[in-house]
């Protein structure tokens, strides 16, 4: 077994190091990163980094990902579609060994749905051209690993959020903002949770589409307040979504109202979330050492 991962970025370092920690800690893992600074930052891990900005083949990634029996896709898609596939299906048509692909998604796929709760059958109905391409990207993704004969999984996921990425970090950088729009929720997925999950599915070379996200959608404003009482700092007052000063891509993103059930990758890998809702992500977050 050996893992490549396209876009070496915040959910696949969490997934490499679940998979060291979970199945094979000797596991070779490459992967790529958008700029030599980005193999810089690296330089210390236990990874094979290479450059891959999406816009020209990676120039050394190629005998890597022909040895690899896992590849985890993880570049959101361009107007010209999947920088990965694109630019490297002839290295991935040479991968004699390949034995699974892992597709990162979004549940933006579905649209809006009014806040009513969707599951992985629901219609995908996106709101904005982001949402749209990911539609398009996992169906390509399908009919590549079909011709191929290797199982897909594709994991559509919450807002992302961990250590680094939170609500505390907007607070001490004093950008966190309650924007108070009625009747509006967000699902979440803590990023141990997306490696943990991503691993383990790697492992028993788990196929289909799954959602994965957290058991408890919320308002964005209570994480907020929530991350503030933890910090012991002043809660940052409501701001009517209405009033917001906000750029067109944060403002979408409230085009999207719904709550989103996870009980199916539950089930097909018999596990429950390390942090099944936002308290005990930050919680956990909050305890880590600074």
């Amino acid at each position: 077994m050996g893992v490549f991962f396209f876009g070496m970025g915040y959910s696949s370092l969490a997934t490499a190091r679940a998979l060291h920690e979970l199945v094979d800690a000797k596991l070779p893992i490459a992967g790529t990163t958008r700029t030599e600074e980005g193999v810089e930052r690296l330089a210390e891990s236990p990874y094979r980094l290479h450059v891959f900005d999406g816009m020209k083949p990676g120039a050394t990634l190629g005998p890597d990902l022909r040895q690899a029996s896992h590849v985890i896709l993880s570049i959101p898609p361009n107007d010209a579609g999947d920088p990965a596939f694109n630019l490297h299906r002839a290295d991935l048509d040479q991968a004699q060994n390949l034995e699974w692909l892992c597709y990162f998604s979004t549940v933006g796929v579905y649209g809006d749905f009014g806040g009513a709760w969707v599951d992985e059958s629901a219609p995908t109905q996106p709101v904005n051209r982001r949402s749209a391409q990911r539609v398009e990207i996992e169906q390509h993704w399908r009919d590549y690993a079909e011709t191929r004969g290797v199982p897909l999984l594709v994991l559509r996921l919450a807002g992302i959020y961990g250590p680094g990425r939170s609500s505390f970090d907007k607070l001490r950088e004093g950008t966190a903002r309650r924007i108070v729009k009625a009747g509006q929720v967000f699902n979440r997925i803590h990023v141990d949770d997306i490696g943990r999950v991503t691993a383990l599915a790697a492992q028993r070379r788990l196929a289909g589409t799954f959602n994965l996200s957290d058991d408890e959608p919320a308002p964005p404003q209570d994480l907020v307040e929530y991350a503030a009482r933890l910090m012991r700092v002043p809660v940052p007052p409501d701001i009517p979504f209405e009033q917001a000063e906000m750029t067109p891509m944060a403002r979408s993103f409230y085009g999207d109202n719904k709550r989103v059930l996870n009980r199916a990758i539950k089930a097909a890998l018999g596990i429950e979330l390390l942090y099944p809702n936002y308290r005990a992500g930050l919680d956990a977050t909050f305890r880590l050492p600074a």
